[in-house]
């Protein structure tokens, strides 16, 4: 009997490979040959994966946002109940990849980014991760405005979120995102990012308490 072959568990075996040469070399630096050889597989065995390096690189870069996602939806849910504005701290947090065990992941991330600038197809699969980043951003803004709204005095049901949760996100996430690259160019220590990220996010919640208090009086 034939041995069955796991084709997704090859084809994140190849991104992973791919992760680990960009680290080291830019995404410039990943060929074939070394895929193949980093990811213990015959370079026909990567061909029968991708017909071709940009599409391997689509599928690296959608697994490092495929990792990075996982890791927000482990923070949210991995234990008791969390309160919308402890939440989005947590998001904000890992979306950042500010710890050291994250900083390898970090630099391949900006070199997809980098990439991207030149590479439509790149930048369409960023696009799409940015996006769905940005719309749990404004969700959890909008969760930690209504709670807000149902433990204060002002009427719930009205105005649910302050001026543009959107905007909000819109504004965290550009602002998480660059401190990725601060840390690792050394502007920045993570611990500064950290400090930065987390004075921006309770900028935000003093600002949803005013609306909030504006709104009952």
């Amino acid at each position: 009997m034939p041995r069955q072959v796991d084709h997704e568990g090859r084809r994140r075996r190849i991104a992973e490979a791919i992760c680990l040469i960009a680290d080291e070399r830019g995404l410039e630096g990943v060929t074939l040959r070394d895929v193949a050889a980093v990811a213990q597989v015959s370079m026909g065995a990567v061909q029968r994966c991708f017909r071709s390096k940009e599409e391997m690189l689509l599928f690296a870069v959608g697994y490092v946002g495929e990792r990075i996602t996982e890791r927000v939806r482990t923070r949210l849910g991995g234990g008791p109940a969390q309160p919308p504005a402890t939440a989005l701290g947590h998001a904000a947090t890992e979306v950042a990849l500010l710890r050291e065990e994250h900083r390898a992941e970090a630099r391949v991330w900006l070199a997809f980014v980098a990439q991207a600038a030149v590479s439509e197809p790149l930048a369409d699969t960023l696009r799409t991760s940015y996006a769905a980043l940005q719309d749990l951003f404004a969700r959890l803004i909008t969760e930690a405005t209504e709670a807000t709204e149902a433990t204060g005095s002002a009427p719930v049901g009205k105005d649910p979120a302050p001026p543009g949760p959107r905007r909000e996100a819109r504004a965290l996430l550009a602002l998480a995102d660059g401190l990725t690259s601060h840390v690792l160019i050394g502007h920045l220590t993570s611990e500064e990012a950290d400090e930065v990220l987390h004075a921006h996010l309770a900028g935000l919640w003093e600002r949803l308490d005013a609306t909030t208090a504006g709104r009952a009086n």
